[in-house]
């Protein structure tokens, strides 16, 4: 008995969007300075004993006065006068700003003025801004997408972008991505393939199919498991609905068009189901659906009745086939999406081994037996994880890394032989496992690459690797530069082999310091000039020779205390030939700027 899952997310695009707007990202650089420049605010919420809320209490003074005896209500207390209705404090919530009761506001002739009214009710201010996604379709921009304060309004996918805009003001229109919005259904697929069911995939631009034929039972049936998903989907902020049918067709069309979140279809019943459904549940072609229309036939059970010559002949030999699959009378293959499966090869033994001659010698015959797999799908090994069952049911597990892809068997080999010392047989090593967790596409090598040509630079990978295995994954690196201004962040490490690109034109200290290290009796001229004394690290310098300054601000959309922070570089050079990067915190001028405070941040060779 066949059990089909369709999963329908009606509001995906614009789901997926928010979704993204949700993850940790740089914040905002006007938010930035607002919070830079706002004033303080004494508002500890936390540090009142009444409870948040709409709370009364009993021993608030102005119930001790009698002014209302019984626990007031929202009537009671709009009946007072305002300098005797009692304060948000006193009625156990947050203090919140309030115009004085005996004063108004006047304009500039003296006037009083009316008091603000309050702002009018919108759909923004209620629900969020309306948005839509729209795409190029033709020479005109075509509505693809639209939220549910867009549908409520009146949008719907289809509709000119410019006659959304013209009916709705405010509208939030943003380019679709359905690209991104296909993406993110593999990545769905490939999760269910990995945690709910063994086949699984995408259904359109919009749904996932799901083969639950003996599965639901592992997490307490059909109900539960739907259940499950729909409460997965939404800690991560989508909606969605969900049909399981005999069929997939059937599937599909009750988790679009079956107006329920969860719809479990006994098996058998497809026909019924289906029958008051419209012809668009079927995944018709638009031109079959305006036949439909000038015929008259508007919901599938319109089509059982009749003849399959004139209906396939009126409406298309699709059409049949459609409503066939539907039903179960015709099959209708789901092409899953297949998961990347890691090379992997293993050896059991006859007898425990304890040794480290028997060890390697199965660690060469699992090499042997890796390699071939690796050139049969063209892959090259990056890490390498050998897993070691003991007798004692204990697990071992020894990695080693490759600089870059590889499938040399003799150097794995050396690889693995320095690691042999970590190994720990205990009672003995029954099983012995070698996966390929990280792999990359490796193609075959010319034939001229393997000929000596001096004017190549000499291959360093094997030497990388060896070296690597002996002393660590960190001990050896490259640095390179990233985008920042900062210096302390302008640096950081690459991989050995990896060619160092984007220095910057400014002379920097061949050794830069991790934190720069403040300066002590220091001599200078504001606000342009370098120091003429320092001590730095009980050490007195006398400076001969500077050059500067080099102004540097500070990253402000990283956090506020950068908004005004300013450093002015110098390199000086002091007596006895030693040189120098110090920089001053502030430009002199302002006080915002910095304390000028001096620090020595790099030394030249």
């Amino acid at each position: 008995m066949n059990r089909v899952a369709s999963l329908f997310l009606p509001q995906l695009p614009i789901e997926r969007l928010r979704a993204e707007e949700r993850s940790p990202r740089p914040p905002d650089a006007l938010r930035l300075i607002a919070a830079a420049l706002a004033p303080p605010v004494d508002d500890n919420a936390g540090a009142c004993s009444v409870p948040r809320g709409g709370g009364w209490r009993p021993g608030a003074r102005w119930a001790r006065d009698k002014a209302i005896v019984a626990k007031p209500n929202a009537a009671d207390i709009d009946r007072l006068a305002a300098h005797q209705r009692p304060t948000m404090r006193e009625m156990g919530r947050r203090s919140e700003a309030a115009d004085p009761p005996f004063r108004t506001l006047r304009g500039d002739d003296g006037a009083s003025s009316p008091s603000k009214a309050p702002a009018p009710l919108t759909w923004s201010n209620l629900w969020g801004t309306p948005t839509i996604l729209i795409a190029r379709t033709g020479q005109k921009d075509v509505v693809t997408a639209a939220c549910l304060q867009a549908l409520e309004l009146g949008l719907h996918p289809g509709m000119a972008a410019a006659h959304a805009r013209a009916l709705v003001s405010g509208l939030e229109v943003l380019d679709a991505e359905p690209d991104a919005d296909r993406a993110w259904l593999d990545r769905l697929a490939l999760h269910a393939v990995r945690k709910w069911t063994p086949m699984a995939a995408v259904s359109g631009p919009d749904g996932l199919w799901f083969d639950l034929t003996g599965t639901t039972h592992l997490f307490g049936g059909e109900a539960r498991f739907c259940r499950r998903l729909l409460g997965f989907l939404k800690r991560l902020g989508f909606s969605a609905q969900i049909a399981i049918a005999g069929t997939p067709g059937a599937a599909h069309a009750l988790a679009r068009h079956g107006g329920a979140p969860i719809i479990l279809l006994p098996p058998g019943h497809e026909a019924e189901a289906l029958g008051p459904l419209p012809l668009a549940a079927l995944r018709l072609a638009p031109g079959a659906l305006l036949s439909a229309a000038r015929f008259g036939l508007e919901n599938i059970g319109d089509l059982y009745s009749m003849p399959r010559g004139p209906l396939a002949r009126r409406l298309g030999l699709a059409t049949v086939e459609r409503l066939d699959q539907a039903r179960g009378m015709v099959a209708e293959p789901i092409i899953p999406v297949i998961a990347f499966e890691h090379p992997r090869v293993t050896r059991r033994l006859l007898e425990p081994i304890g040794t480290p001659e028997s060890i390697t010698q199965v660690i060469s015959d699992l090499v042997d037996d890796l390699v071939p797999v690796l050139r049969l799908r063209g892959l090259g090994a990056r890490k390498i994880t050998l897993a070691l069952d003991r007798v004692d049911s204990a697990v071992q597990h020894i990695g080693v890394g490759a600089s870059q892809a590889t499938r040399d068997a003799k150097h794995l080999k050396r690889m693995f032989a320095l690691k042999l010392a970590e190994i720990e047989p205990g009672l003995g090593i029954e099983a012995m496992h070698l996966a390929v967790p990280h792999s990359e596409p490796l193609g075959a090598s010319a034939v001229a690459g393997l000929l000596e040509d001096r004017t190549q630079s000499p291959d360093l990978t094997l030497l990388v690797d060896q070296l690597i295995g002996r002393s660590g994954a960190s001990a050896l690196f490259r640095l390179a530069s990233q985008e920042s201004d900062v210096p302390e962040r302008a640096v950081k490490r690459v991989g050995p082999l990896t060619e160092p690109q984007g220095w910057p034109i400014w002379k920097r200290p061949t050794r830069l310091l991790p934190r720069p290290e403040i300066l002590r009796n220091v001599i200078a001229l504001l606000p342009d000039h370098p120091p003429r004394r320092f001590t730095w690290r009980r050490q007195d310098y006398r400076v001969i020779a500077g050059d500067g300054p080099e102004r540097i601000h500070g990253e402000w959309w990283r956090r506020p205390g950068e908004l005004w922070a300013v450093r002015d570089y110098f390199r000086v050079e002091a007596e006895g030939g030693a040189r120098f990067w110090v920089f001053r915190r502030g430009d002199g001028i302002d006080g915002p700027t910095g304390d000028l405070s001096w620090y020595m941040h790099g030394v030249f060779g």
